[in-house]
């Protein structure tokens, strides 16, 4: 299917188009089954030279990053291990890029029933920050269930953990409204120094991602997009982003998206240059990790 994004101009645009559009009380999610994502023609894409050079960029950075942090990744999984009974890494399946340009068929789920994944699957790996037995312990946090009001303006970060009732969200920055028991004590510290996202080269090194590109997701939060935000998915996912040098965690659901969408309608090796520069900065101040 075709889409239709905005070109978003910053925070303060997302929320004055948010104020004047129609507000929903529930926001149920809609079925996978009936929604099949087309790749978008109207997104660029990158010539041969410039996909090359992406590419280039990307192993020798990530090759790179793994042989220099790698005694920091020997620590941190020992640290993991001392901490908490289980492995040190994190498997995850995650929705990579829609790479079925223009076909009918959705990407089938795992039990072939038509469920729509709407990209190609693929495991994230990063280290692991929390608990082995969460799901069970916290079932409640993974019923992925949302209403309009929390998906617009509810901090990402707390929108999927467990919200602390004792905080007043208008005065409280997005860290104090996050109470999550499920974190270790070492993946809170992981968490917040972004390290919790280093296996994450690997996923580069193996194509799965790019070093910049939208965060991938989990196909149960891809249900709530809104229909211009799929846009998001006709490129790689990235280790980082603009949605994350933009506010990263303090940042909505939706807001998340369309600055999401935003790079994809203007990605560019500059722009990736741009982003990977301002990640540094934004990974040394802490900006919006939590």
């Amino acid at each position: 299917m075709g889409s239709s994004a905005r070109p978003v101009e910053g925070v303060e645009a997302i929320g004055r188009a948010r104020q004047g559009g129609d507000a929903r009380t529930e926001s149920a999610p809609p079925s996978g089954a009936a929604r099949v994502h087309h790749t978008d023609p109207t997104v660029p894409a990158r010539s041969l030279p410039g996909s090359l050079l992406i590419r280039g960029i990307d192993v020798v950075v990530a090759g790179t990053g793994l042989l220099v942090t790698a005694p920091l990744m020997i620590l941190i999984a020992i640290l993991i291990k001392l901490d908490s009974p289980g492995p040190a890494l994190f498997r995850h399946t995650r929705i990579g890029e829609n790479r079925r340009r223009g076909e009918p068929h959705p990407y089938a789920g795992p039990h072939k029933r038509g469920e729509n994944l709407f990209g190609k699957p693929f495991t994230l790996y990063k280290f692991r920050s929390m608990y082995t037995d969460a799901r069970q312990r916290f079932p409640e946090l993974y019923a992925y269930t949302y209403d309009d009001h929390e998906l617009h303006s509810m901090p990402i970060k707390v929108l999927v953990s467990t919200k602390n009732p004792s905080t007043d969200p208008r005065q409280q920055p997005a860290s104090a409204l996050l109470a999550d028991p499920r974190l270790t004590r070492v993946g809170r510290w992981l968490r917040r120094t972004s390290l919790d996202e280093l296996p994450n080269l690997v996923n580069v090194l193996l194509g799965d991602m790019h070093l910049v590109g939208p965060r991938p997701d989990i196909v149960e939060n891809i249900r709530y997009y809104e229909k211009q935000h799929l846009v998001k998915l006709d490129v790689r996912p990235g280790v980082t982003g603009l949605a994350q040098v933009q506010g990263r965690g303090n940042l909505s659901f939706h807001e998340t998206n369309e600055w999401d969408v935003e790079y994809v309608r203007k990605r560019s090796a500059w722009l990736d240059l741009k982003i990977l520069g301002k990640t540094l900065w934004v990974s040394l101040r802490g900006d919006g990790a939590f």
